[in-house]
């Protein structure tokens, strides 16, 4: 079966925190009316049971049920 959760991916920006930490997605967007393209980043707080994953690794996060109060994301690979 199809997995429906959304996957992002982007750079681990924080791992101070126990099992959670802090990913960076960047994407770019245009302006409506200058057509410019900018960048746009968001920061996701994101499951990671084992702490296996450092600031400024690339990963792969998806969407899953609410862990806590700001986590709605899980860490589920890392890209080389």
């Amino acid at each position: 079966m199809e997995n429906k959760h959304r996957k992002l991916q982007g750079v681990v920006v924080s791992d101070k925190m126990q099992k959670t930490a802090v990913v960076a997605v960047t994407y770019m967007k245009k302006h409506p009316k200058y057509l410019k393209y900018f960048k746009v980043t968001n920061r996701f707080k994101a499951h990671d049971e084992n702490k296996a994953y450092k600031v400024g690794d690339k990963v792969v996060i998806e969407e899953t049920r609410p862990i806590s109060k700001d986590k709605r994301w899980k860490i589920i690979a890392k890209v080389d």
